[in-house]
């Protein structure tokens, strides 16, 4: 016996059962992003019946916050999931919206972190954030991977890895300059009394947080500006993400774009290319 569609729902139907049945089976960083772009849907569309709901409308929707075009693009993946979810559910026979609407455009990032920017900040970090972003840019991981590696991940001399966003494994071996960097990791946490697993440790011994790891590279942002001001600008674009972007560059150069493409976990050299190799290829004049 099937069941019988669903007459009369709206988007708020469609919103209230995606978050009991999907939203516990997103990643922790994705079911925090949902919780805030879903208040821009519920804005827009949770009164709405979907039997009314029309492609001009999710055209209007994207008009309204052309002010962040990021955010806008991201929530009507968002809404084009949950409608595809909400024809399952048979609360509506209705195309999918999105379908033929075009996102904002959006301009490559092309911010390239140098060694200059990158010492200016870890000269004012303190002993967790400077782990951090050693960690982070050594690896080429996400901050929230990083955040989240433990002394139990690390396994006959790997660096054990499974990308929280894409549940990418990947195998980092511990030699060189990350061999160096786990090395005072543990000595830094041997002479806290707390005892945690979590490679990146506050100032007391406690695992890092992702609010902790933003104050303190604010505020050595802000120091790093202050400091010297000819780095001022530089210090607004730096953002902790792109650190990953440079491990992609400075990989790329020293051993290859295929190379960065692993480093990074990417199934494909064209995404590593696409989206964090922001300073060209190396090459020679025609004479």
């Amino acid at each position: 016996m099937i069941d019988a569609p669903v007459d009369g729902a709206t988007f708020a139907d469609v919103i209230t059962k995606y978050q009991v049945e999907e939203v516990p089976k997103l990643a922790a960083n994705t079911a925090r992003m949902f919780k805030s772009d879903v208040k821009h849907l519920s804005a827009f569309f949770a009164t709405a019946p979907l039997s009314e709901v029309r492609p001009m409308h999710i055209r209007q929707f994207l008009d309204r916050h052309r002010d962040k075009p990021t955010t806008a693009n991201r929530v009507k993946r968002l809404f084009s999931v949950m409608w595809n979810k909400a024809r399952g559910w048979g609360y509506t026979d209705l195309p999918n919206p999105c379908v033929g609407i075009d996102g904002h455009v959006l301009e490559k990032r092309t911010f390239y972190v140098t060694d200059a920017v990158y010492n200016a900040v870890y000269a004012h970090a303190c002993a967790s954030l400077k782990d951090a972003m050693d960690l982070a840019y050594l690896t080429g991981q996400r901050p929230a991977d990083a955040l989240r590696m433990t002394e139990h991940d690390i396994i006959d001399g790997h660096l054990i890895i499974t990308q929280e966003k894409t549940k990418q494994p990947l195998r980092i071996i511990i030699k060189g300059k990350l061999e160096a960097l786990i090395a005072r990791i543990e000595a830094r946490k041997a002479g806290h009394s707390i005892v945690t697993a979590a490679l990146l440790v506050n100032e007391h011994g406690r695992r890092l947080t992702a609010p902790a790891l933003r104050y303190q590279f604010d505020q050595a942002k802000q120091a790093a500006a202050a400091a010297d001001p000819s780095m001022a600008e530089a210090m607004k674009l730096f953002r902790f993400y792109d650190l990953r972007a440079k491990a992609a560059d400075d990989t790329s150069d020293a051993r290859g774009e295929q190379a960065a493409s692993d480093l990074l976990g990417h199934d494909s050299v064209r995404t590593t290319q696409r989206h964090y190799l922001r300073r060209g290829k190396i090459t020679s004049p025609t004479k």
